[in-house]
């Protein structure tokens, strides 16, 4: 994954996360600092945190579907796109104006566990830079939810459904780029029928 990829795929994954901070600024009425840095913080640091966690997971068994890999991290792009969608076109979530610790880690872990799957997915991908994934993932996600607790309490929650609706589609987008990379490579590398059936004539003849 280059740059382009990894600064996608990190707005991508804010986006549950984003949703989740917009009814949190709905619910607290006023945007206060230390509100939108605790969600930030909390968000933020999960969403880092899991991919790396996935990541090295992956990493631990890649060898054994080293042949099938790219079609693994399309998979699980493709599934967690396609849910982001469903969710996103459900009842809307409320949520208290709670952000003590209890509250915040299991909307944190809840969030991230997408970008669990999606750092199982990058260890399937050559070239990934996991740290450059996971700062930006962490960065990405703190300022997007911190915005969030702004735009709920000015806006409600006008644009949470919308915004994981677009995060499911970005992630859609990269598995579908991912198995035509793959797809395209298996094509090139392929002999074409007319190498074959010459290969197959030098050695009988």
């Amino acid at each position: 994954m280059g740059i382009t990829e990894l600064l996608l795929t990190a707005v991508a994954l804010a986006m549950d996360a984003f949703a989740i901070s917009i009814c949190k600024g709905l619910s607290a009425g006023k945007a206060k600092i230390k509100h939108m840095i605790t969600v930030g913080l909390y968000f933020g640091g999960f969403q880092a945190l899991m991919p790396l966690l996935g990541y090295w997971l992956g990493k631990s068994f890649s060898s054994l579907i080293s042949n099938v890999a790219p079609l693994v991290a399309c998979g699980l792009l493709l599934l967690i796109g396609i849910n982001m969608i469903r969710e996103s076109c459900g009842c809307d979530e409320c949520q208290d104006a709670d952000f003590s610790p209890k509250a915040m880690i299991p909307l944190a872990v809840a969030t991230s566990i997408d970008a669990l799957a999606v750092g199982i997915g990058m260890a399937m991908l050559d070239g990934t830079n996991i740290t450059l994934a996971v700062i930006l993932i962490g960065i990405v996600t703190f300022i997007f939810c911190a915005i969030g607790i702004k735009i709920g309490a000015v806006f409600g929650a006008k644009y949470q459904s919308a915004a994981e609706r677009a995060g499911g589609i970005v992630l859609i987008l990269m598995g579908l780029k991912v198995l035509l990379e793959y797809i395209f490579e298996k094509t090139l590398s392929a002999p074409s029928l007319l190498e074959g059936f010459k290969m197959l004539f030098e050695r009988i003849f």
